[in-house]
């Protein structure tokens, strides 16, 4: 990383005859991270995602879940009726844990796949729902990554 270094008084700028020093700075390499080159810099970093899924987006994948259990209800085959609310209560919790649980929710989409495949597409809509985009998304870059991974990039 350069050093800052004051010019030469023959080629000072009229900022620089005010008391001001130019500053110069060279970076090269492998660097990451945060740089500041100057006067009077303030930086601030923050830790942790912050999720920008607001309460009535919550509510809204809520009813979105409840909706496919009354779904299920009409549809499903009766024996498999209990089983499919259970695996729907499962997604809701996966999808609205402080990390979204993707492994759950693959696993919820593919049961439905393997045993009420005409469900499967519903299913399939809330988990790509853009609410839980945002769920997703406030789990960081990493996460948003594997969810494209499971579930396809956004269309």
């Amino acid at each position: 990383m350069g050093t800052p270094s004051a010019e030469n008084a023959d080629d000072r700028s009229p900022r620089e005859e005010r008391g001001q020093t130019r500053i110069t700075t060279s970076i090269g390499g492998s660097v990451s991270g945060q740089v500041a080159v100057g006067n009077d810099n303030t930086q601030i970093q923050t830790s942790g995602p912050v999720s920008s899924a607001t309460e009535a987006d919550l509510v809204e994948l809520r009813q979105a879940v409840d909706a496919l259990k009354a779904q299920v209800a009409a549809q499903a085959p009766p024996e498999k009726r209990s089983a499919a609310v259970e695996r729907l209560d499962e997604l809701h919790e996966a999808m609205t844990a402080s990390k979204p649980k993707l492994s759950t929710m693959e696993y919820v989409r593919d049961w439905f796949v393997k045993n009420i495949p005409t469900m499967a597409g519903a299913v399939t809509a809330v988990v790509i729902n853009p609410i839980v985009g945002k769920l997703v998304q406030a789990g960081g870059d990493a996460l948003v990554a594997e969810f494209h991974h499971r579930f396809g990039p956004p269309g």
